[in-house]
């Protein structure tokens, strides 16, 4: 049920994320008119401005909106920063506090777009994967975290990978309860878990506490195990096959980034990161800044465009505002509209015109 005075925080981040965030901002001001929308610096923008990628006010108020639509973060430019100060580590901040733990990353193929993907139309054709990626623990997280000077004058980079029994059951939790509303049947039709077992302990928890959790709640879903570099094969050789993919922290981001190339251009794909409930929702593109084309006015705001689609959906109770983007989008390119990186010509701003026109 939608509420009155609903509020949505734009963080548009550096490169083209300014840009494909105006475009996502013009569809929400058609379709939900009613929806307030707030404006905040966030990245390398905010460090340029601020010293820091995220300041303590924009935290503050990023708890009390109920949902917050990104850009990207990051570039050249930043490279140089101390780590703690560069645009990733406000984005790490962000999902850390409010505890968004359930990152997901659906990767479909628009019909009219099963030939831009890399593989053979028929490989993709009625694609339709929802990745569920742990997102506020793991390597990323895990301490202690440290580039150090060995006696011997050599160094040495540690990354911890980490888990806990509820940092797993709590977004297998999420997959599971998605693979319910998602029947399918392809060969791995309810949830496929994927870790490294067979060589990491963090792993061999991961397959243990899922199962476990499989066993009590969940029995009514199909649950599968692949090791992660079993199911990166897969994704390209028979994704159809695959309906939930989970995966923690790392293997989650490379697994979800793969599988984006299946639709034909990365800058087509949303993403949620959720928490809690009564937590906001934080959504972002799953392309990066692209500062080599920041500017130009070419970029594909289609990611961004169905990140707010997610918004309406997972966020704000508006699902029938949901399915009005997503078939605006569907319509848009059936009629050709393109951007350069589906094959096109179109600017940025008209390839937002041609789906506006469907709504």
């Amino acid at each position: 049920m939608t509420t009155k005075h609903q509020t949505l925080l734009l963080l548009p981040g550096d490169g083209i994320g300014p840009e494909v965030t105006e475009e996502a901002r013009r569809v929400a001001a058609h379709v939900a008119p009613d929806l307030q929308m707030e404006e905040a610096f966030f990245g390398g923008v905010s460090y340029d401005n601020f010293g820091t990628p995220l300041t303590d006010a924009v935290m503050e108020r990023a708890h009390k909106v109920d949902a917050i639509l990104m850009g990207a973060v990051g570039g050249p430019k930043w490279d140089n920063v101390p780590r703690d100060k560069r645009p990733e580590a406000g984005l790490l901040r962000i999902r850390k506090e409010l505890d968004v733990y359930a990152n997901l990353r659906p990767a479909f193929c628009f019909p009219a777009l099963a030939g831009a993907s890399a593989l053979k139309p028929e490989l993709v054709e009625g694609l339709d994967i929802m990745i569920v990626r742990e997102l506020t623990s793991g390597v990323y997280f895990g301490q202690p975290k440290t580039i150090e000077t060995l006696p011997n004058g050599e160094r040495r980079g540690v990354d911890t990978q980490s888990y806990t029994t509820s940092e797993i059951r709590r977004v297998a939790a999420r997959a599971f309860e998605l693979a319910r509303g998602r029947k399918r049947n392809s060969k791995f039709a309810g949830v496929l878990s994927c870790e490294k077992s067979n060589v990491m302990d963090s792993g061999l928890l991961w397959r243990e506490e899922v199962t476990k959790l499989h066993a009590e709640q969940y029995s009514d879903v199909k649950l599968d195990h692949m090791l992660a570099d079993a199911a990166a094969m897969h994704l390209v050789r028979a994704p159809k096959d695959i309906n939930v993919l989970l995966a923690d922290n790392l293997f989650g981001d490379i697994l979800s980034d793969e599988a984006s190339m299946l639709t034909g251009s990365i800058g087509m794909l949303p993403s949620a990161s959720l928490g809690e409930p009564g937590t906001p929702g934080l959504y972002e593109p799953v392309h990066g800044s692209a500062p080599d084309i920041a500017g130009k006015g070419i970029a594909n705001p289609i990611a961004a465009i169905l990140s707010l689609e997610m918004v309406m959906r997972w966020s704000l109770g508006r699902a029938n505002v949901a399915d009005r983007i997503f078939a605006a989008v569907d319509r848009a390119l059936q009629d050709g509209a393109r951007t350069a990186d589906i094959g096109g010509s179109m600017s940025t701003r008209q390839m937002t015109d041609a789906i506006l026109k469907h709504l």
